[in-house]
């Protein structure tokens, strides 16, 4: 398997004063003003399906594992367009030096982990000693432990208060979720987005309106639909 990376840009529709034309898929190149968001766990814990449940709201059943897969999606901020570039990384450990870059220019992290598999959370402490070196102080770096397949109760093995309690020790937010039924993915987002302070980035909830939306935008709110 090489160490290739694919991007895949994934435009939608914020407005008709914004874009037009929806779900269109191109590629483009890595800009200055991306947002990029690293998503790092073991493989097999759902990091992909959590990435393509956000940005095309699909769900696939087949386990295809990843070598590295970037997904790039419009948002407006200050009525400039900016772009969320989520970095889906391998679950594998073959490749160090794609670890350590794709942290360098990581501005936000989520860390996957399975609540059917408790090595799987072990395995996210190597990840965030290694964020934690290269990155030096972690304070202002949004920082999210996700426990993933909440669907999957029965074979739980991470209770959710050790998850809790892991992102105590960690400093970071945590939040269960199921690609599968789409549960807190979108919200995942928006509360590792609505920690970023220099931006101000946050999600555009469905509900509300094209009124709404000016008026959160005159506000200089990052916004995706």
């Amino acid at each position: 398997m090489s160490g290739s990376t694919r991007t895949v840009v994934v435009v939608t529709e914020l407005s008709n004063e914004v874009l037009s034309g929806g779900n269109n898929v191109k590629v483009m190149p890595e800009q200055s003003n991306d947002y990029r968001v690293v998503v790092f766990g073991a493989g097999g814990v759902g990091k992909s399906s959590l990435v393509l449940r956000f940005v095309k709201g699909s769900f696939c059943e087949m386990y295809i594992p990843t070598v590295e897969d970037t997904y790039r999606q419009v948002i407006t901020c200050n009525r400039n367009i900016y772009t969320l570039q989520i970095t889906d990384t391998t679950g594998s450990h073959q490749f160090p030096a794609m670890q350590r870059l794709n942290i360098s220019k990581g501005h936000a992290f989520i860390l996957v982990y399975s609540i059917t598999s408790k090595q799987s959370l072990e395995e996210l402490a190597p990840i965030f000693a290694l964020i934690r070196e290269v990155k030096g102080n972690l304070e202002g770096i949004p920082m999210m432990l996700v426990g993933n397949k909440s669907d999957e109760e029965e074979s739980r093995e991470v209770p959710y208060q050790d998850g809790m309690n892991q992102s105590h020790k960690w400093n970071c937010n945590f939040m269960e979720t199921s690609a599968k039924n789409n549960t807190n993915v979108k919200e995942m987002f928006q509360e590792l987005l609505n920690m970023e302070k220099s931006r101000n980035v946050s999600l555009q909830s469905e509900r509300r309106t094209l009124a709404q939306f000016r008026k959160e935008k005159m506000k200089g709110k990052c916004l995706i639909m």
